[in-house]
């Protein structure tokens, strides 16, 4: 493969550069030869969330231009926490857990990234082999001594933190972009990588580590952040008041990762269109995303849904959330739904109780919440607006029986069209 610099071009087309360094020398470089990259992944948790996929797309249109991929696992930067425009001083985590988060997050990305025995495949590195048993007063003489108090001081992220009088900054945190710099020094004397790929959150701390190699090796080396996805009015996507968008199908349900989608407001489809579908990498249909046509905005968040359901979770769990989404919206058949169709939507697909008693239809809709009283229960049933498993149900005496019951666990209740509830019995 020719290496060109069309994939700088490619991402600056579909906005995925938020910031860059030295542009155009890094585009003059890569124009010349094949370059090495990386991206580092605290594991914080066991799992990577929606805001980590537009690094890892970054990574992948780089590694489809022959370029290759490192993927810094922060095995010994999670002992401190990055302070980054955090809220509060980060609560610790166990080494057992760290191991655990480290092991789960690895297998995601693998997934993201599968082995073709091409000389660009992936490799994956873990920074606790070089940090922990780093000799402090080494790093203290031959990398502290290049960094300057004043300008740390004055970072944004720094700054935010200080002001925080409950919490402020502690010495730990405070070093946390000297030990992310130093990964970027080792990884460029080590492995020959040139460029770093980051979230906009991490700007200052790449920067800290072109600054250490500039001063030990007086070599040019390059850091590329990506935008953060957010709604019309700036707010966040990924880490909201409902909950976090994980890439883990225990964590967020396929069903639930595709509602995001289906659900995202209007005026955020087209960025989102622009950020996520790239051809090769999150779609491989043969028609250029800009001649797509759709007859409205529906069918181009079902069209965006499916896809990212695809990159994330695969085929098979895209094949069960429209087995979902026909049954619960297009009155398709519930028989052709699995038992773990039912337990995704248990998980967080729609409403759930569990553990419930088999009671007649009326106190069940109260239990439910799907009705407000007995009374208003019966008046819902008379009028035809309760259906059991899709069948609408007039009869107020009447109660589950071993036939409503699928997989002997779960029976789906509906009030009107939409207000979905599952329940699961109590064995």
């Amino acid at each position: 493969m020719k290496y060109e610099h069309d994939c700088l071009n490619l991402l600056k087309k579909r906005g995925l550069i938020f910031q860059i360094s030295n542009e155009l020398s890094l585009q003059n470089y890569i124009f010349q030869k094949k370059i090495f990259l990386y991206c580092g992944f605290d594991p914080t948790a066991d799992s990577l969330h929606l805001g980590h996929l537009l690094p890892i797309i970054c990574l992948k249109i780089f590694q489809k231009y022959g370029h290759t991929p490192y993927i810094l696992i922060g095995g010994g930067t999670c002992l401190i926490g990055d302070p980054s425009f955090k809220k509060g001083i980060r609560k610790k985590i166990d080494l057992e857990r760290i191991k655990y988060n480290q092991k789960k997050i690895k297998n995601q990305l693998s997934f993201f990234f599968p082995k073709k025995n091409d000389v660009n495949d992936i490799h994956f590195l873990n920074n606790n082999s070089w940090l922990q048993n780093m000799n402090f007063f080494y790093f203290l003489e031959n990398i502290g001594k290049y960094f300057s108090v004043n300008s740390m001081m004055n970072r944004e992220s720094v700054k935010k933190r200080l002001e925080d009088k409950n919490f402020g900054l502690s010495f730990t945190e405070f070093t946390y972009s000297l030990l992310q710099a130093y990964d970027f020094y080792h990884l460029y004397k080590t492995y020959g990588i040139i460029l770093q790929i980051g979230g906009s959150d991490q700007w200052g701390n790449m920067i800290s580590g072109i600054h250490l190699i500039n001063k030990i090796y007086q070599k040019q080396v390059f850091s590329l952040t990506t935008p953060l996805f957010t709604k019309f009015n700036g707010e966040k996507f990924g880490k909201t008041e409902t909950g976090t968008i994980w890439l883990d199908s225990k964590k967020t349900s396929p069903y639930s990762f595709y509602q995001f989608w289906r659900n995202l407001p209007d005026n955020t489809v087209d960025r989102a269109f622009q950020l996520f579908l790239v051809f090769g990498i999150t779609i491989s249909i043969f028609v250029p995303i800009n001649n797509l046509k759709f007859k409205d905005i529906i069918e181009k968040k079902i069209f965006l849904a499916e896809n990212m359901t695809l990159f994330v979770h695969g085929q098979g769990n895209l094949l069960a959330v429209q087995r979902i989404v026909q049954c619960l919206f297009h009155r398709g058949d519930l028989s052709v739904l699995t038992e773990i169709d039912f337990l995704q939507l248990l998980q967080d697909g729609i409403p759930s109780y569990s553990n419930l008693e088999f009671c007649k239809l009326p106190e069940l809709l109260v239990k439910i919440k799907l009705a407000p009283s007995r009374y208003q229960a019966r008046v819902m049933i008379l009028s035809g607006a309760i259906q059991v498993n899709r069948k609408i149900q007039k009869d107020i005496n009447f109660l589950c029986s071993d036939h409503d019951i699928f997989f002997k666990k779960f029976t789906l209740i509906c009030r009107g069209k939409k207000h979905y509830v599952l329940i699961h019995w109590k064995k």
